[in-house]
């Protein structure tokens, strides 16, 4: 195999969290060189969100770190931006999620570093951008849930709003960033420019509303929580068993008569109540007693096999534990196990991106803080005396 496709990129993370690590992790998957930016002693948050902890490194660092080196630096003395400036100059991509306005105060803004690397591109995540009333609130997942209609529809009528069981908004803005440096890599071709790239958490949520978001704007009225159910699609929810419940989810005119086929009703597909998807939805509420009375005939696994063998998509609920030993899971080569100087043997779930060409590596645990800021420093011409000055300082 080829080395990963983007191979020989240098990207320098000021981030933490979760937005922009998960971004810049991908982008190490992918192949790039990721050196991780902290505060002396670390400073990502995430380091000390648990338990659980494998050997007093958190599970939540490791879930977004790998495949990064570590410097560590003192950003707010001048000696510190004097050292993130130099190594901006060899960089490609810088990304940060600081509060809107510290960059600039600091002078590390995209106008600033731009002028001695014209070539930079820029990427900024914050909670709801830089523009509008709301751009010096704090912007935490939790609270993007709420403030972007996704709580609302989240959850059921006796429930209330939920959350999501992941930092969703987090990782979804991850995934944005991802896009939109890659794009503006390609751009760069051409134009050999850089740019700044601008995200937020807000709109990133709200853009994720998809079919919801569209639906409100076609018709005004406001969604009320549906649980399981698809406010679109009947019957795509799920039916209790004689030991628990499973998802169906019937997508069309075809998939339905299958599924009365399998449930020994195929007289109900003709019930001009239920003939179309549109009569189906009108009617979710009638159809929804009498499938799960039937549901309820046999187990869930029964269930499973005899749906799928007709075509109609299913499948059980699984709990964590289910899931890391599911075949499918095995055979797809999802958990990796990586070496951590501290943690031991780490395991990990990998990249989901299959090339037939280009590799996806994991050649660098999650690191810890500071962990290469001397061969870092030293392989841009610092010296062993001038390291051990700036580590008395504080500077990193």
């Amino acid at each position: 195999m080829s080395a990963g496709p983007l191979n020989g990129i240098k990207v320098l993370d000021l981030s933490r969290v979760l937005a922009g690590p998960y971004c810049s992790m991908i982008l190490g998957d992918l192949g790039a060189e990721v050196i991780k930016v902290e505060a002396p002693g670390g400073s990502d948050d995430t380091r000390a969100w648990g338990p659980p902890y494998q050997n007093n490194v958190s599970a939540y660092y490791l879930c977004a770190n790998r495949n990064k080196q570590s410097i560590t630096l003192n950003l707010k003395d001048e000696q510190g931006r004097s050292i993130l400036k130099e190594l901006v100059q060899s960089c490609d991509v810088l990304l940060h999620n600081f509060k809107t306005g510290t960059m600039e105060k600091w002078g590390l803004d995209y106008e600033t570093l731009s002028k001695s690397n014209p070539r930079l591109i820029f990427c900024s995540i914050s909670g709801f951008g830089k523009t509008g009333p709301y751009s010096a609130y704090p912007g935490y997942d939790f609270v993007i849930q709420a403030m972007s209609g996704l709580m609302s529809i989240t959850g059921n009528t006796e429930s209330g709003p939920l959350k999501v069981g992941v930092a969703i908004t987090d990782v979804l803005t991850g995934l944005f960033a991802n896009v939109a440096i890659q794009a503006a890599l390609f751009e760069r071709e051409a134009s050999g420019k850089g740019q700044e790239i601008e995200l937020s958490l807000f709109d990133s949520a709200i853009a994720s509303l998809v079919n919801v978001g569209s639906n409100y704007l076609v018709s005004k009225k406001v969604p009320r929580p549906l649980g399981n159910i698809h406010p679109n699609i009947a019957p795509y929810q799920t039916f209790p068993t004689a030991d628990g419940e499973i998802v169906v989810a019937v997508g069309n005119d075809h998939q339905f008569k299958a599924m009365c086929r399998v449930l020994g009703m195929p007289e109900l597909s003709s019930d001009q109540r239920f003939v179309s998807n549109e009569k189906r939805v009108a009617n979710r509420v009638e159809l929804e007693k009498i499938l799960s009375d039937q549901f309820r005939v046999k187990s869930s696994m029964e269930w499973t096999s005899l749906l799928l063998a007709a075509g109609v998509p299913s499948g059980p609920i699984n709990t964590l534990d289910t899931v890391f030993d599911d075949e499918q899971v095995k055979a797809r080569g999802l958990v990796h196990q990586i070496e951590h100087p501290t943690a031991g043997t780490v395991s990990f779930v990998g990249s989901p991106i299959r090339f037939s060409r280009s590799e996806i590596s994991y050649t660098h645990h999650p690191p810890e803080a500071g962990e290469q800021t001397d061969l870092l420093l030293s392989q841009h011409g610092f010296t062993s005396e001038e390291i051990k000055k700036l580590k008395d300082l504080n500077i990193i």
